[in-house]
């Protein structure tokens, strides 16, 4: 028996909805993406320098860590040693000559003035060492 597409009542309401011409927008849509993604990334060119070797540390190497702390009665420390704020300085010279400085590890205990903690910030900007870490306790 075959089946019959009319419907009994032209006049009634149409209960299904075609979407085969919106299924078809869809993967033209997706066609067209997938060509021009990849004409896109290559829109600008750019000459890039190249080296003998991949600069930075390897994979293997641990970073490099000098600890600065202050203590609650705002002395300096570098590492574990007490310093002056002049001998800290000389320390940070060392640092910044160095080819690759290691990452300044500053640690002030807090109920220190943040103008202690400044000066040294102020040191570590001045000779260009970029590489600081700020050491914090988390609390539960």
């Amino acid at each position: 028996m075959a089946r019959v597409f009319k419907r009994k009542d032209r006049l009634s309401a149409m209960s299904e909805i075609n979407i085969t011409s919106l299924l078809d927008l869809v993967f033209c849509l997706l066609i067209i993406f997938m060509i021009t993604t990849p004409l896109m990334e290559q829109s600008i060119k750019v000459n890039l320098p190249s080296m003998s070797h991949a600069p930075g540390p390897t994979p293997d190497a641990k970073p490099k860590f000098v600890a600065v702390s202050i203590d609650q009665a705002g002395n300096y420390y570098f590492e574990k040693n007490p310093v002056t704020l002049d001998q800290l300085h000389e320390e940070f010279k060392k640092l910044a000559v160095m080819p690759d400085p290691p990452t300044i590890a500053l640690r002030g205990d807090d109920a220190v003035p943040y103008g202690k903690v400044a000066k040294v910030l102020a040191m570590i900007d001045e000779l260009h060492l970029e590489k600081i870490g700020f050491d914090y306790q988390v609390s539960k």
